[in-house]
């Protein structure tokens, strides 16, 4: 374990609630020194999560309506509003530590920006237009979105990029606190310059599987390094101290907000 490495640990599909728990675990062994910075790359079950800067009527359907999607809606403690989690969006969580919050953002939305230019797509942070623009954006429309939370100097919560997931629950909320923000995705943008991806429907995801997801994970973990300077190692959730599977994606609800 040495300073130049960034380790990264590939995770699968997680529960909303797992995740959290285990961003915790880790975060506390990055703050007595038993673990370096670490990223985590995952993807989600369906849910809603809403930051420390949400607004009521950022979710303007009742409960009822989103649960009956399969949705869950869950509080955080992480910066920002509302957004959608779902299968197909790759999610990170670099746990690391951090002296500043604005170059903590900025390297990261650099980073995603790096990752898509690999995939051919051209995209840029708004980030000087105000926090709600904080994220990555593909002309007007917005195909990552970033919130994080620091304690004692380590960051948990992070990105999320829009690979090939259903993007229709985007619409049921305010999404980002935008009102006419308009979402997109890895997929979407190939489909322009690309007529193969145009008949993939990405609202039949099944929640254990996510083409595209696996291809962009490691371009992502790359240029999250290289943008950090850091030579990136690749460990097992054992080595991270998970010793027990993962539960799957239907074990546990998360509790409604």
């Amino acid at each position: 374990m040495t300073r130049d490495e960034l380790w990264v640990c590939h995770l699968g599909t997680v529960p909303y609630l797992d995740a959290v728990a285990l961003q915790e675990r880790v975060r506390e062994q990055r703050q007595v020194g038993e673990l370096p910075d670490t990223l985590l790359l995952l993807e989600h079950p369906p849910v809603y999560t809403h930051g420390r800067r949400s607004a009521a009527d950022e979710l303007p359907l009742a409960g009822g309506f989103y649960r009956a999607k399969g949705i869950d809606l869950v509080a955080t403690d992480r910066g920002g509003r509302v957004t959608y989690h779902a299968p197909g969006q790759l999610v990170g969580y670099p746990i690391m530590g951090v002296t500043d919050i604005g170059s903590h953002l900025r390297t990261m939305e650099a980073a995603i920006v790096a990752a898509l230019g690999k995939e051919g797509i051209e995209a840029h942070s708004r980030a000087e237009e105000g926090p709600d623009y904080t994220g990555v954006w593909v002309g007007p429309r917005k195909i990552a979105s970033i919130g994080v939370h620091v304690s004692r100097g380590i960051s948990t919560h992070g990105f999320a990029v829009n690979v090939a997931n259903d993007l229709d629950p985007f619409s049921w909320v305010v999404a980002c606190g935008l009102p006419d923000v308009a979402m997109t995705s890895i997929l979407d943008e190939l489909a322009t310059s690309n007529p193969r991806h145009a008949d993939y429907d990405s609202a039949a995801l099944d929640v254990n599987e996510a083409p595209g997801v696996a291809c962009f994970r490691k371009r992502m973990a790359h240029a999250f390094c290289e943008t950090h300077g850091r030579r990136q190692r690749l460990v097992s959730p054992q080595r991270l101290g998970i010793e027990a599977p993962l539960a799957s994606p239907l074990a546990r609800r998360a509790v409604p907000a």
